[in-house]
């Protein structure tokens, strides 16, 4: 596992989009018609247009037993597994030249699939770490092991990534954040309502189960103990929406201060442990690292050696054996609904896309990915490009040096498309027989591939995706938009579908990520990645009165009746979706067909792009699992990222007649817009 590299304006977006796209309309609509099936004319499109587009899909959809959801937006890449376990499976029956991708790849595949070799070796792979911690005799000796599981993937009290300083963008530098907490959430730990209790319940029962499968005694006050720890670090722990005032969440301290400042946790001594040779660094929330000191000293030892026993265990639980593995699952189906854990080969497939995933991503390019693709990709990317900059001309409320600034940044923007150009590779070696050593060994390798970034300028190849993730992200310290070739395939992108289609899926996609470079966290980055003011008094004054206006308006909306969304934990996301369906609009008016009114299968041009639109957010999830992403995900639940924006844009109301007395209309001057 590498250093924790936070991107909070990674946008999980689960999509699919096909190779090419064309430019004549007629072409494509005698070759395919794309039909929206489904459609339920009892619920009127002004009163809920997700539902009058995906009623019938949603009511007869079935979450397999094993799935957390169904359809579009991140379950996407559940069928791209398929695809990820077709070659995997492949390459782990051939023998390949030792030190091969294949090899490499098949062979931790393999490692993994042996069940029979990972149950009966049972807790021994961790005996040695658990003896380690039995072995600690002061506070400097909790620190020791702290900075050793690091370096192994485990972040139990200490959370160090390497990033680019927020103020220098062309250096990266070491950032430490808050951690050391065992649920989702530090909300998980003080709410009272009956859904998180139920999460409480099973995250003590779970401590409980792995304090009793290495034969402890005194399981349960032992769980009792490693939470009340946790609990007081949650205390201190910033909200999610605190987190996302950057400038509150960046303070560079030097090496020195901090010593003094934290004398139990020895930054010196814990830095050289780590090998980051720095004399300063950036913590991102002090608070957190103000209490763990004095926790150090205020806890007994005892108890400390319970917490990272505890931490210990659950980090490597998926990796042992059978016991570990299914009281694990037994708390996280709590959290998510899932009914029964996935098959070992999904699980596996999983894990080798997360450890080794630009291995596996080579031969997934090779299989799977079409290099017309990329271009096709990058010329739309950058018609978007134009029509956002028309919008920033337009704009009524920013004067003319902010729009030569927003401009200046847009034009910036690095476009990186399908895959990297420099692929990473994996300095490590991987034995078929020892499925935990070869975890350890990958976590540590990340580590080490981390580490030499530090105190140097970024590397503007290096993707934060595997290409075979069907995902797209905008990160702001390096001003760059990414689009894997796990998106580039069908069904949001056909060359034989009409334009009307194209736009309304991948084209609102690529409009939502350009957004996120002037979003509320995205806006105060400048075109270089450095947070800088770039804005006028005024201009920013306004730009921050429209975004409440979007916090506003979706901390009204709710789901299961009565769970309110957290409008300012979606802000960014939401502002996204709304200019994203005005961007891809606009660049589809510029079209053949965007510019007719010939209907397809009953639907005009518009009314089609918009039934894309909502098409591209036909997804169900379990109502644990929704619960869960109400309280931590960024992301509106995907009836509002229809919903929320259709409402506010006034092209929607004209192709679909809403009027008023509709449910979700709005007058004129309250439809919200900014960019």
């Amino acid at each position: 596992m590498k250093f924790l590299c936070y991107f909070s304006l990674i946008f999980w977006l689960c999509l699919s989009c096909k190779n090419e796209s064309s430019n004549k309309n007629n072409v494509e609509t005698d070759n395919k018609t794309v039909v929206f099936d489904g459609i339920t004319d009892s619920i009127r499109p002004g009163d809920d247009f997700f539902n009058h587009v995906n009623k019938k899909w949603f009511d007869n959809a079935v979450i397999a037993e094993d799935q957390v959801g169904v359809g579009s937006y991140r379950f996407l890449n559940i069928p791209q597994q398929e695809l990820l376990k077709n070659i995997i499976q492949e390459v782990s029956q051939q023998e390949h030249p030792k030190g091969s991708i294949e090899q490499k790849v098949g062979d931790f595949y393999a490692s993994g699939m042996d069940t029979l070799n990972i149950d009966e070796r049972g807790i021994t792979p961790i005996q040695p770490i658990l003896d380690e911690i039995e072995a600690i005799r002061d506070i400097s000796g909790i620190m020791d092991f702290v900075a050793t599981q690091i370096k192994n993937g485990d972040y139990s009290m200490v959370a160090p990534y390497i990033y680019p300083d927020q103020e220098n963008s062309s250096l990266n530098i070491l950032h430490v954040a808050q951690t050391g907490l065992g649920m989702p959430d530090r909300d998980y730990y003080f709410q009272e309502d009956a859904s998180v209790k139920e999460v409480q319940e099973a995250y003590k029962t779970y401590l409980t189960s792995l304090f009793e499968l290495v034969g402890d005694k005194d399981a349960k006050a032992q769980a009792a103990i490693v939470y009340d720890i946790e609990k007081q670090l949650a205390q201190v722990h910033k909200t999610r929406i605190e987190q996302r005032v950057i400038k509150e969440n960046y303070h560079k301290m030097a090496v020195s201060e901090l010593q003094k400042k934290h004398p139990n946790l020895g930054w010196s001594s814990l830095l050289k442990n780590l090998g980051a040779e720095v004399d300063s660094l950036e913590v991102s929330q002090p608070n957190y690292y103000d209490t763990l000191n004095k926790l150090l000293t205020k806890v007994p030892l005892a108890h400390w050696k319970l917490y990272l026993k505890a931490h210990t265990m659950d980090s490597y639980a998926n990796i042992l054996n059978k016991p570990f593995r299914d009281v694990a699952f037994e708390y996280s189906k709590v959290l998510s609904g899932q009914a029964q854990q996935q098959s070992r080969a999904k699980q596996m497939v999983r894990r080798v896309d997360e450890q080794i995933g630009f291995a596996l991503g080579q031969l997934y390019v090779k299989r799977y990915f079409k290099e017309d693709a990329k271009k096709r990709a990058l010329d739309l990317v950058s018609n978007f490009q134009k029509v956002l900059e028309k919008r920033i001309d337009d704009l009524d409320w920013m004067g003319d040096s902010t729009k030569l600034k927003a401009k200046e940044k847009l034009y910036a923007i690095n476009k990186k498309i399908g895959y990297p150009d420099v692929w990473r590779t994996y300095d490590v070696d991987i034995d078929r027989n020892k499925f935990f050593e070869n975890v350890v060994a990958l976590q540590k390798e990340e580590y080490l591939y981390e580490l030499k970034q530090l105190n140097k300028a970024p590397n503007r190849d290096e993707w934060h995706t595997t290409p075979s993730t069907v995902t797209a992200y905008y990160n702001p310290a390096l001003n760059e938009i990414v689009f894997p070739a796990g998106i580039l395939q069908a069904p949001y992108f056909d060359l034989y579908a009409d334009d009307a289609v194209n736009y309304g899926g991948i084209g609102m996609v690529i409009g939502h990520e350009f957004t996120h470079a002037f979003d509320d966290q995205g806006a105060q980055y400048d075109k270089n990645g450095n947070v800088a003011n770039w804005w006028t008094e005024d201009d920013y004054t306004q730009f921050k009165a429209k975004t409440q206006k979007i916090i506003d308006q979706y901390s009204a909306f709710t789901v299961l009746d009565t769970i309110h969304l957290k409008g300012a934990l979606t802000v960014g996301e939401n502002t996204a979706d709304n200019a994203g369906i005005a961007i891809a609009y606009d660049a589809f008016k510029l079209t053949e067909q965007g510019q007719d009114s010939i209907k397809i299968g009953g639907y005009t041009p518009d009314q089609r792009f918009f039934l894309s639109v909502a098409n591209i957010w036909r997804v169900k999830m379990r109502e644990e699992f929704l619960r869960n992403y109400v309280m931590t995900d960024p992301h509106s639940p995907p009836n509002w990222r229809v919903n929320g924006p259709l409402m506010n844009f006034t092209p929607f109301y004209n192709a679909f007649d809403v009027e008023p007395g509709d449910r979700n209309f709005k007058p004129e001057e309250e439809r919200i817009k900014i960019w």
